[in-house]
């Protein structure tokens, strides 16, 4: 997929982020610290992770700075509500970094924190599957403990295979 224009970005980025909010909404508060082993990402790691990462290493470099990403631990913001706030007011942020782009800042080289070089547009779309990809972690943890998840498209596998012929 090639991203050609800001303005047909922007509304699927925001279907993208409208799914992972959903998945969100189900976190249980008292879940934050949990980790299916020690040493690997929490739950409140993972959704600060989603947050610091778009906005301190894929929006800075976007908008042609250096990475400034320092991690996703609780001194960020710790507990549900102060964790959800991070996670909007960071997102509001790159998103106002994004909506200042032209069409012809996705053609524009930008270089990763890995020293790669590429169009901005393909590093957007690399934003997209890190939140797809971290998104998916969370299901599975959500899962491990318990907690229903929301379908991903409005019906679970088992409905669909119901309305299947």
């Amino acid at each position: 997929m090639e991203i050609t224009t800001i303005s047909t970005f922007l509304p699927y980025y925001d279907k993208i982020r409208e799914r992972t909010k959903r998945l969100l909404a189900v976190v249980p508060p008292d879940s934050l610290d949990w980790a299916y082993m020690p040493g690997k990402f929490t739950i409140g790691d993972e959704i600060r992770h989603i947050a610091t990462i778009e906005r301190y290493m894929f929006a800075e470099t976007i908008a042609g700075r250096l990475s400034i990403y320092n991690g996703c631990g609780k001194d960020l913001a710790d507990g549900y509500g102060p964790v959800m706030e991070y996670f909007d007011r960071l997102h509001e942020e790159s998103m106002a970094i994004f909506r200042a782009l032209s069409d012809e800042d996705l053609q524009r080289k930008c270089t990763t924190p890995g020293n790669a070089t590429m169009p901005v547009w393909k590093w957007m779309r690399a934003m997209v599957e890190h939140e797809i990809h971290h998104r998916a972690q969370l299901y599975i943890y959500l899962n491990m403990i318990g907690v229903k998840t929301p379908p991903m498209f409005g019906l679970t596998a088992e409905e669909v295979a119901a309305y299947s012929k």
